[in-house]
């Protein structure tokens, strides 16, 4: 893993194959620490193409250099303080939804899987199987899962949001401790915002 400090001013053109990697690109990284622990983003020139948790910095950076082994990997904290921001905060607080451009690297089939989780609203999980029948695809539960498995990108394509049939939380790449602990969150936003709703309604109007 080729590490330097510096920015870079422009980026090449970049060819994609059919897996979705690029060959040759620049990339960029930052990390930090949110309330579920040390957390990593990482940016293309397309757009977010990493958002990794794990127990330390060197953990993340290798898993980063795992995933994108023909990339340049920079590190850039300046550059990406905004997006790691947005990030820290969406961990902390839900509803303030995280808006980020991001660069989906996977086969055609793992990018529809990952399109569709995009649209499952906070706090509101679906089951595999669910998830299966939204892309037209019932019998595919299994490679479904796979594909959630193979998202680098943790929360802004919000995997953590299928679980099991009967509610059980299955597998999470980062650990079923952070899932669990996203879920609630996100629950308990959701819960938060529909009482504020119903006591507002319930006030007797000014007149």
């Amino acid at each position: 893993m080729d590490l330097i400090t510096t920015d870079v001013p422009s980026r090449p053109n970049l060819s994609t194959d059919e897996q979705g990697t690029r060959n040759g690109d620049h990339i960029e990284f930052s990390n930090g620490t949110c309330a579920l622990g040390e957390i990593l983003i990482a940016r293309s020139s397309i757009g977010i193409c990493a958002i990794l948790f794990g127990s330390n910095a060197e953990e993340l950076e290798g898993d980063l250099a795992a995933r994108f082994p023909d990339s340049n990997l920079i590190r850039n904290e300046h550059g990406l303080r905004d997006d790691l921001s947005k990030v820290v905060r969406f961990v902390a607080a839900p509803n303030a939804g995280l808006e980020l451009t991001i660069d989906m690297r996977g086969t055609p089939f793992e990018r529809r899987v990952w399109n569709a989780l995009r649209t499952i609203p906070v706090g509101k999980p679906l089951t595999y199987a669910q998830l299966a029948c939204r892309i037209s695809e019932p019998k595919s539960v299994r490679a479904i899962a796979r594909a959630c498995a193979a998202n680098p990108i943790a929360l802004a394509i919000p995997c953590h949001r299928v679980i099991g049939h009967n509610g059980t939380l299955t597998g999470y790449r980062w650990g079923i401790e952070r899932k669990l602990a996203l879920i609630n969150r996100e629950t308990a936003t959701v819960r938060s915002i529909i009482a504020s709703s119903a006591s507002a309604m319930c006030r007797p109007s000014d007149v």
